[in-house]
């Protein structure tokens, strides 16, 4: 049974079909170098030569590479028989060799130098719905945090009317269990008619 490729649609591609291929890794919101070969629609191989060639233009929080530790992670997070899994270290490449570097994980700021050094129409076209993702991403992760925000203030909030909610309780069961009081004597003259 042959595994067949998600095809990649015609651009402009839907912004939940680069999403998928964004990934938390140290912190950091990231692309791995297949996804965007695959994206770019050139070899995994031919994109990582043309940023060895412009090594200067992808410092350390434009672009990292990923630790053994870190491959076999996502490569057990996606499964081996998932397309995903084409990260992982022991996947074949298209001569059947197995992949010999761990992957390269390359931040906003990291794709958005790759269409400088790519140099075509497509890489352009593709980064800028790369981009439009990116700004998506934050702003949903914004507005969760305002949500967030809000959430703890209100619990904060109601949390001090239970403690005086359940204090007025304790003083109603108080008085429900104490014995009434006999009504009191009153002082002073009485009056006869």
């Amino acid at each position: 049974m042959t595994k067949t490729k998600a095809k990649i649609p015609a651009l402009p591609m839907p912004v939940e079909f680069v999403e998928r291929r964004i990934y938390l890794i140290r912190g950091q919101k990231v692309m791995l170098d297949s996804d965007l070969a695959e994206l770019y629609q050139v070899p995994t191989k031919r994109l990582n030569e043309a940023v060895r060639r412009n090594a200067d233009r992808f410092p350390g929080d434009f672009m990292f590479q990923l630790t053994a530790s870190e491959s076999q992670s996502l490569r057990f997070q996606f499964g081996t028989s998932s397309l995903r899994s084409q990260i992982a270290t022991l996947k074949k490449n298209a001569r059947g060799q197995h992949r010999k570097y761990s992957p390269y994980a390359f931040t906003e700021q990291g794709v958005a130098m790759l269409s400088s050094v790519l140099n075509s129409k497509r890489a352009v076209q593709v980064n800028i719905v790369i981009m439009r993702t990116f700004v998506k991403l934050r702003e949903i992760l914004a507005t969760h945090k305002d949500i967030a925000a809000k959430l703890e203030t209100l619990e904060r909030k109601y949390q001090k009317h239970d403690v005086v909610i359940k204090q007025i309780f304790e003083a109603i069961r108080k008085l429900m269990t104490s014995d009434p009081v006999p009504p009191s004597r009153r002082i002073g003259f009485a009056e006869r008619n």
